[in-house]
């Protein structure tokens, strides 16, 4: 390995010296239902349980003791969706050092109170932290200030790095560590760590679909801006890789993955119902490639598996908005069109069905006005509750046999696209049962 790396080993030792009394060591657990879920050994780091609930308390505490007595006095900024930001006020604080924060409007509502507990000053400034820190570093308000960049300076890639640190000496060995990124500087502290310890671990990378900026810059071979939109991992919506992370992750880093929204959402969702625990967007991504159908699920068949829950800062109504699209990715929340009768008697012939086969309506929602069939049939729009796939395809067929005319289906619990043409045919008029995509 390159001794010419802007972060070394010994930075990571430094620091975790350094913090060692004003961050907590998070436990490290063995997860039995997630385990088998997975079909492997899974052991949670909590993360989450930190002061703060992140892992970024290791950085930020880290980089504020090593700034000098004047930096001290003159205060810093940073920018950040939040995590960072509640890190540094909180330790700010605790050392008696101003902090300046710029906050991109994607920010969650929590995060930023809980800043302002912290009496630090809360900025809210565009769309990304990308142009939250355009803002910072361009603001005359902020010019005497020393930037501290969370997740690219080297104190804060190596108190990042102490999270490895704990995981070997809390775990003898351990085949894979799955690890969130956004702006790299947690994979780089946590892959320089862990590799030098133990270098038979394979330390994989995971990161958004809607910000997959690591890997664009891995395709680069330079970090580069990557396009990027809402994502339920908000804390990772970082559009540039750090110049110093990206160097060191790309060094030590086995692989990277890529998930969609609703593997994140599928994640937040297992962590809830078989942890007993909250975890925001970001802070459940490490998950998403082990849980069936994930791209890691059958690689890490039988193996060790370490996954950090980074954070745990997330709104109660965002949790909400998370929750039913884990549910709708569970196959447990179904929603469907049907063409019914609108004489009496009709919805309730609808509704005897999914009584019969143990289906809960959840939303009824009925359209007449755009019907171009017959006068007297509706299109109703129905979400229902089930147990999960099985239930699901019991419900679909349990429809079909009873001749409801079905229309449209969402993809994510039966397999195709929705199909507009069924819409088009009921202009005809009664038709045939549709069959399901």
């Amino acid at each position: 390995m390159s001794r010419s790396l802007p972060v070394l080993f010994e930075d990571i030792a430094r620091a975790a010296t350094r913090i060692r009394g004003g961050v907590v060591k998070t436990n490290l657990s063995h997860s039995h239902w997630l385990s088998q879920i997975c079909g492997c050994e899974v052991y949670l780091k909590h993360e989450q349980t930190m002061f703060t609930g992140s892992f970024k308390e290791r950085g930020a505490r880290n980089a504020l003791m090593c700034l000098t007595e004047a930096q001290k006095r003159e205060g810093v900024v940073a920018a950040s969706a939040g995590n960072h930001a509640l890190a540094l006020s909180w330790h700010g604080k605790q050392l008696g050092i101003p902090v300046s924060v710029l906050m991109p409007t994607v920010a969650p509502l929590a995060k930023r109170e809980k800043c302002r507990a912290f009496d630090a000053n809360i900025v809210v400034h565009g769309a990304n932290i990308g142009e939250a820190k355009a803002f910072a570093e361009s603001s005359p308000e902020f010019s005497k200030m020393s930037y501290v960049n969370g997740y690219d300076d080297v104190p804060i890639i190596a108190g990042a790095g102490t999270l490895g640190l704990e995981l070997v000496d809390q775990l003898t060995d351990f085949d894979f560590v799955m690890v969130p990124c956004g702006g790299a500087g947690l994979l780089a502290g946590v892959s320089l760590a862990v590799k030098t310890l133990r270098p038979k671990t394979r330390v994989v990378g995971v990161e958004p679909a809607a910000c997959a900026s690591f890997t664009e810059a891995l395709s680069a071979g330079k970090p580069v801006a990557a396009a990027t939109t809402s994502t339920l991992a908000d804390g990772l919506a970082v559009p540039t890789v750090g110049g110093n992370a990206f160097v060191v992750a790309k060094e030590y880093t086995d692989d990277v993955v890529i998930v969609e929204e609703r593997e994140v959402a599928l994640s937040v969702l297992r962590l809830l119902e078989h942890e007993k625990i909250v975890v925001e967007g970001g802070g459940a991504t490490g998950l998403a490639p082990i849980l069936p159908g994930g791209q890691y699920h059958d690689i890490v068949r039988g193996s060790k598996v370490v996954v950090p829950l980074c954070g745990g800062n997330i709104d109660t109504t965002t949790l909400g908005r998370v929750l039913d699209r884990g549910l709708a990715a569970d196959e447990r929340l179904v929603r469907f069109v049907a063409e019914v009768s609108d004489r009496s008697g009709g919805l309730h012939g609808l509704t005897t069905i999914l009584k019969d086969v143990g289906a809960s309506v959840k939303d009824v929602f009925h359209e007449r006005a755009w019907l171009h069939s017959a006068v007297d049939r509706v299109q109703i729009k129905i979400i229902i509750e089930t147990t999960g796939p099985d239930h699901a395809k019991q419900v679909k067929q349990a429809l079909i046999d009873s001749g409801v005319s079905l229309l449209v289906y969402q993809r994510e619990v039966f397999g195709g696209a929705a199909d507009s043409r069924r819409l088009a045919d009921a202009n005809k008029g009664p038709a045939e049962p549709a069959p399901f995509e």
